[in-house]
């Protein structure tokens, strides 16, 4: 266990990281969850009342969860397709971010995801490194909230355990690069240092990729139950006291559902067919100029302005991002690039499971493979 030599060797918040199966599908050893098991309260709300409510500003959207999305025979055969198709393509980013970690904090890295959706990367991760050079990483998932910051108990308990320097944050891609500013925010004046990881950085905010292509991350197409039954980060005051770490559900009811293995595994296999090229690509990836220049950010600002969008947060760019727009939220359209073909099958179907518009776009209008736009005047339960 490394610690800063000026850090006391004390948790002053003496909560223990939850772990499977007790909480969560996925093995004790490949993540501690620091969470606060939620299981019991209702929480779930039609995704409507929701919306009404965040965007009249009487709630926050992470104090309530939208009811979990059932898919149905259609579009669980797109998720096997896609998680087929791309397998070999996500063990090769896995691999090259897997390196640029490696690189950036050495053989004591402690992986610390961003719940929910960074919590697959980062058990890849920790396989990869183990794979890779026999290394066992230690991983946490902790809650990090959009205007709300990061979990600081869950900091402290990191703390209390580990050097924060060897910390590196983990999330499954970018966006427009909003939870990269608020994790940079909120680890101002920590021991902590806001490096963040990820697959696909499509929106440019982060040195730590493993590619800048705006692809399909399968996990992206499902909810729970390709996060190991744990359900988005939930902080809400009336069930998180002030010592407690941020909550989520672990939904046990939908084991019979669940492919959160399934997606680990069939990347995992994929290791030994990429790790040549992983080899011979990583130097160059290294040595290369990764500099953030948040372009990504540049472009979302493009299209709120056309599309006579006020609030970038209803602005959803990129393949990741568009299918929780149809999963979680109000979509109003869905921009797609022309040519973005296969890519875009389960946003197609799942848009016209909601009778949401696809508006094409030319190839040079649009940095990202498509962007999903929230209905930017949808209150009292109706769009405006």
């Amino acid at each position: 266990m490394n610690r800063p030599p000026d850090h006391a060797p004390h948790d002053p918040h003496p909560n223990r990281p939850l772990r499977g199966p007790e909480f969560g599908s996925y093995a004790a050893e490949e993540v501690g969850w620091l969470l606060t098991d939620l299981s019991g309260a209702a929480l779930e709300a039609p995704t409507e009342d929701r919306e009404a409510a965040i965007q009249a500003g009487r709630a926050h959207y992470a104090e309530s969860l939208p009811i979990e999305y059932r898919p149905g025979a259609a579009y669980r055969k797109l998720f096997e397709e896609a998680l087929d198709a791309s397998a070999d393509r996500l063990a090769h980013a896995v691999g090259l971010v897997g390196e640029l970690v490696l690189d950036a904090r050495g053989p004591g890295a402690v992986l610390v995801s961003l719940a929910r959706a960074g919590t697959p990367v980062g058990i890849l991760l920790r396989r990869w490194a183990r794979f890779a050079h026999g290394l066992d990483l230690p991983h946490y998932a902790i809650s990090i909230v959009r205007d709300r910051g990061i979990d600081a108990v869950a900091l402290d308990h990191l703390a209390a355990h580990h050097d924060p320097r060897s910390v590196i944050f983990v999330d499954g891609w970018t966006g427009k690069g909003a939870i990269a500013r608020e994790l940079a925010a909120a680890l101002n004046g920590t021991m902590f240092r806001p490096d963040l990881a990820v697959l696909a950085d499509p929106g440019r905010c982060t040195p730590l990729h493993g590619t800048r292509d705006d692809f399909l991350v399968p996990s992206a197409c499902l909810n729970s139950t390709v996060s190991g039954l744990v359900s988005r980060t939930v902080l809400n005051r009336s069930l998180i006291g002030p010592g407690d770490f941020h909550g989520a559900k672990f939904y046990a009811e939908l084991a019979a559902e669940d492919v959160s293995a399934r997606f680990l595994d069939a990347v995992t296999a994929r290791f030994p067919a990429v790790a040549g090229r992983v080899a011979a690509d990583a130097p160059a990836l290294l040595a290369a100029d990764r500099s953030a220049d948040w372009s990504g950010w540049a472009a979302v600002r493009r299209i709120a302005a056309e599309y006579d969008v006020t609030d970038l947060n209803l602005v959803k760019p990129g393949v990741g991002e568009t299918t929780r727009v149809l999963l979680r939220r109000v979509p109003w359209k869905v921009l797609a690039r022309a040519d973005a073909g296969a890519e875009l099958a389960h946003i197609r179907l799942l848009a016209d499971e909601r009778g949401v518009p696809v508006v094409e776009v030319p190839p040079d209008a649009l940095p990202y493979a498509c962007a999903g736009l929230i209905h930017p005047r949808f209150a009292g339960g109706a769009a405006q």
